[in-house]
């Protein structure tokens, strides 16, 4: 016979009920919601639906900036003539006429994006003594090349192979696999123009003759590289889903988007109704993940307790996984949406390689920087950069390099016009009026508008890491 439990029965209490049970009205932020003894009443039902589309959205778009971010790169490097077989530049520097998440003023950059759906396997030259890296068309860390890289900053032919490719693959290159057909390429020549005109992308199909190089600069083109902040951005989302293989993405986002209609294979065509809340769940995550980035609540981002310095990086890992594995949602969001690429050697330098970088659109009272004010920054002696150290202004809207009538709003250690106190320290003047006799030291700001500042180091050492040296707050003058 069947075993019968004689346990007694616990009963159930008073409280149980109430707390699994509906009301038969629930305000909520998004109106109220009426039930009919639990049942959604078809005003509960409009609302649960609309609440859950917003939602989604919002989630779409913090989650996918990465992806956003570089199809906009790649349609913005279209459009000016950049194509998988041109590497644009950015020679000798960049200036603030792109609209480029956080460039840098300092570094010749070249750049372009692969295209192995069309070109089949390709072939990279990487310039020796560079900082490169590669990212796919999810913003995921591919390879590094140069210094960082297995050609340990010698130089060295890559092989990219599209995905799937089960081809004969030759010898006497590095293989790469990437996960997407189109991937960022991102050239960091620190000998200036000269190195990175060695640089050579071409299909394997024509190793045996590669055609010569062909080289844009555009440090001085005004276009746009940025993703939208409207419901554009998911059009962007499904234009990177439809050109992709579907095993590109993982499973969680790729059920956020199947959620709001954005699916491989499948035309987007949201109604009316679907599109007014993905236009507003796009504005509204937009807030948030400015907030995220400007305002964070997670203690990891700050670089020192009591400062307003901050880490993109707050767990160190360009995966941005916590020391227990956990994907750091927010730490992503942030980072993907003001600046372009990642890779290992920018999340977790290692003394005297790679870069280190902090952010601040504070100053030392926790007010927010204002372009009509004036405010200095002190720099202590013995800055811990074994190659240089730049301090760049940004526009917090664009998030790209502040227009002024300077196109080069940055003060940095390769300019031998910048000069340091008598006791060592250097100190940098913001505002809209240059101070009297430090020019050089001066960075432009415009009133009526905010902007925020990126300190980077590169080639970091010791003192950086050990915090025996930390850059003073910006201070009002």
């Amino acid at each position: 016979m069947p075993q019968v439990n004689d346990a007694p029965s616990p009963g159930t209490s008073a409280g149980t009920l109430p707390s699994i049970s509906m009301p038969d009205r629930l305000e909520t932020v998004f109106g109220a919601m009426d039930f009919f003894d639990g049942l959604p009443l078809p005003d509960a039902v409009a609302h649960g639906y609309d609440a859950l589309d917003l939602l989604r959205g919002i989630e779409v778009f913090l989650n996918c900036v990465p992806g956003a971010s570089m199809v906009a790169m790649r349609r913005g490097l279209r459009a000016i003539g950049i194509d998988s077989r041109t590497i644009g530049c950015l020679s000798p520097r960049c200036s603030s006429e792109p609209l480029i998440l956080t460039a840098n003023t300092e570094t010749t950059y070249g750049m372009t994006c692969l295209a192995l759906d069309q070109d089949g396997p390709t072939v990279i030259e990487a310039p020796g003594n560079s900082l490169c890296f590669v990212n796919d068309l999810w913003q995921r860390h591919v390879t590094d090349m140069g210094i960082a890289g297995p050609d340990k900053g010698e130089g060295g032919r890559y092989l990219f192979l599209p995905p799937g490719h089960d081809g004969d693959v030759p010898e006497g290159y590095f293989v790469v696999r990437p996960a997407t057909f189109s991937s960022w390429v991102l050239l960091r020549a620190l000998n200036g123009t000269e190195g990175l005109l060695q640089a050579r992308i071409y299909p394997l199909s024509e190793a045996a003759d590669p055609p010569e190089q062909r080289f844009l600069n555009f440090a001085e083109s005004d276009f746009n590289t940025i993703h939208a902040n409207d419901f554009t951005f998911f059009e962007e989302i499904d234009t990177l889903v439809q050109g992709e293989p579907p095993e590109a993405l993982d499973p969680e986002r790729a059920g956020q988007l199947a959620a709001i209609g954005i699916v491989p294979g499948t035309p987007f065509r949201p109604d009316e109704r679907m599109r007014s809340i993905l236009d507003t769940a796009a504005r509204i995550a937009s807030g948030i993940v400015r907030t995220l980035c400007f305002k964070p609540r997670d203690p990891g981002f700050y670089v020192y307790p009591g400062s307003s310095w901050k880490n993109p990086w707050p767990s160190h890992n360009h995966e941005f996984l916590s020391a227990e594995g956990a994907r750091l949602l927010d730490a992503r969001a942030v980072y993907h949406y003001f600046a372009a690429g990642t890779s290992p050697a920018m999340a977790a330098a290692a003394v005297g390689a790679g870069s280190q970088y902090a952010y601040t659109a504070e100053d030392s009272t926790g007010a927010l920087l204002d372009g009509g004010r004036s405010y200095t920054l002190t720099l202590p002696g013995g800055i811990p950069a074994k190659n240089f150290w730049s301090v760049t202004a940004y526009d917090p809207q664009t998030r790209s390099l502040l227009r002024t009538d300077d196109p080069y709003p940055s003060v940095n250690s390769l300019s031998d016009a910048v000069r340091a106190e008598d006791g060592g320290e250097t100190v940098i003047h913001f505002g809209p009026t240059a101070p009297q006799g430090r020019e050089a030291n001066w960075v432009r700001t415009v009133p009526g508008k905010g902007w925020f500042v990126v300190l980077r180091l590169y080639g970091p050492l010791e003192s950086w890491f050990d915090q025996s040296w930390r850059p003073g707050e910006i201070e009002p003058a």
